[in-house]
């Protein structure tokens, strides 16, 4: 606590209590900073916050979603390891804005140290006045806590993740009726990214405008960007939007050998061919490219390696995932395996082109079908390795 103050910490949180700054006033800030979800989905949380119930009298519910459980992705744990005072001030600004009064933080279950590391900022903030009642002697009361999981990709979906800290399965609801109107419990509820949440304390001091200077004009401000692979130096690097993947890549060393493909965005995200490289990080280029930045993972692969192997992987992590509640992800998952299997196989039951061919229509069953974004990208790095050439050969 005493060195996150040092350089300022909680003077945002400090500020809005000590001037009762309206709440209307931050989200038109977070407005004019265009500031873009970091968990993937990009949605605004300006405009998220907007659907919120703010002045509903009844419970409320401020979200993080610290279950960072995309393959590739490392920047929401470190955070969480070096920086949890950052989350606990971008949580209870939230809460002010909201006018809500608890909020919680779900975290993967596998990150033990993070988990420490912000229960001990928690507990710091509490002994501060910080957090609890009468925060700072404001009269606005906001409490936190950690709901800790047990490890299962999907409870990243914000909906399967409610029915996680309720005591439910793991499984993702149907839309509508959207958080802001029914989320946890059954309340209105907002919920946002690591990322995204630390962001709001800087917004709040310097203003939307000067947040929206940083990046390009639809991708504003900064992001950070997980970097591994076959890279020199593997790690978060932290950049304005509008870098390309080549910039990235020299930030993190250069690469260990000549790049036969890149994966942009995690397993659910895309491979892209080194005549990409120049792509810039932004949400409308990558959009352009048919391509999606998703949790801001760049993992180069080199010449040497085994697309078939890397391929499998991804199958066979998809169909372990998928949580099963429906048939188009349940079964696709497993048919997709079994045909990509059949694919690399020497000699293919159905022939290259078939197996290609049913991929594709697996796919696009999963895309069109599926409740959740899991079952919508669990086919479309295996479709990118198929368009770049990496696995699979049509005739």
């Amino acid at each position: 606590l005493e060195g996150y103050r040092s350089w300022g910490g909680y003077s945002a949180l400090e500020r809005i209590l000590k001037e009762k700054v309206e709440p209307d006033a931050i989200i038109d800030s977070l407005k004019t900073s265009n500031l873009r979800g970091r968990g993937g989905a990009g949605f605004p949380p300006g405009i998220k916050w907007s659907f919120m119930p703010r002045n509903a009298p009844g419970q409320k519910y401020i979200l993080c979603n610290s279950d960072e459980g995309e393959p590739g992705t490392c920047k929401d744990r470190d955070i969480l390891r070096y920086n949890p005072h950052a989350l606990v001030e971008g949580m209870a600004i939230a809460g002010y804005v909201m006018g809500a009064t608890v909020g919680y933080n779900f975290i993967r279950g596998e990150f033990w140290e993070p988990y420490l590391q912000i229960e001990a900022a928690i507990r710091e903030a509490r002994e501060a006045g910080i957090l609890g009642e009468n925060i700072l002697g404001s009269g606005f009361n906001f409490d936190m806590h950690n709901h800790l999981g047990a490890g299962a990709y999907i409870c990243g979906e914000e909906t399967a993740l409610f029915n996680s800290i309720e005591g439910f399965r793991g499984e993702p609801r149907q839309k509508p009726p959207y958080p802001a109107e029914a989320g946890l419990f059954g309340l209105p509820t907002a919920i946002n990214n690591v990322e995204t949440l630390i962001n709001l304390p800087l917004i709040v001091l310097e203003g939307g405008d000067a947040y929206a200077a940083l990046g390009t004009p639809d991708s504003t401000g900064i992001m950070l960007f997980c970097l591994s692979g076959d890279v020199v130096t593997p790690g978060v690097y932290e950049v304005e939007f509008g870098a390309t993947i080549r910039d990235l890549i020299e930030l993190a060393g250069g690469p260990l050998d000549d790049i036969a493909a890149v994966l942009l965005g995690g397993v659910s995200g895309s491979f892209v061919g080194p005549d990409q490289l120049d792509l810039p990080l932004t949400f409308e280029a990558t959009r352009e490219a048919g391509v999606a930045l998703g949790t801001a993972v760049i993992m180069p692969f080199s010449s040497s390696t085994d697309f078939d192997d890397v391929t499998k992987r991804i199958a066979a992590f998809f169909r372990d995932e998928s949580c099963g509640q429906c048939v188009p992800c349940r079964v696709g998952t497993v048919r997709q395996e079994e045909a990509l299997f059949r694919l690399l196989n020497p000699a293919p039951t159905n022939g290259s082109a078939g197996e290609i061919g049913l991929l594709t229509e697996i796919d696009q069953a999963m895309k069109l079908g599926s409740i959740c974004g899991l079952g919508h990208t669990a086919g479309s790095a295996i479709q990118s390795a198929i368009t770049l050439g990496l696995i699979g050969d049509p005739g």
